[in-house]
């Protein structure tokens, strides 16, 4: 068993799409569109193939993004990056290009070696070794 894919809603799926195949390599699939049901998606994948996230978009689906990570749902989202080095290095790179860093590079309670950073829409993303 395995978990296939990880679905998210999003506001601006192109301005997410660009965010997770840049900073975590991901490789985007072709855009789907249903014009009779107002939806887009992309599929992206890693790059064992293993693993999906898919980015949804339909303009009735809103929320309130400013507790994001702290309401009830989905939490965050945890990629490995394999050291330390990396932690420290993928987070470096997205405070320069002005992401928000809601966790700095730290080892955790329960081991891990990470930090946190919130996509473009506030989702919380742990990088971790």
């Amino acid at each position: 068993m395995k978990i296939e894919h990880l679905a998210i809603w999003v506001s601006d799926l192109e301005a997410m799409r660009t965010f997770y195949t840049h900073y975590f390599d991901l490789v985007s699939g072709e855009k789907y569109i249903n014009d009779k049901k107002g939806f887009t998606s992309y599929f992206l994948t890693f790059g064992n193939g293993l693993s999906r996230i898919e980015l949804m978009n339909r303009m009735d689906i809103t929320t309130d993004y400013k507790n994001r990570g702290n309401i009830l749902g989905l939490a965050h989202i945890a990629f490995s990056v394999g050291s330390k080095e990396a932690v420290n290095q993928l987070t470096e790179r997205l405070r320069s290009d002005n992401y928000t860093i809601a966790g700095e590079p730290r080892t955790s309670g329960d081991g891990y070696y990470e930090s946190v950073v919130l996509d473009p829409e506030g989702n919380q993303i742990e990088i971790i070794a």
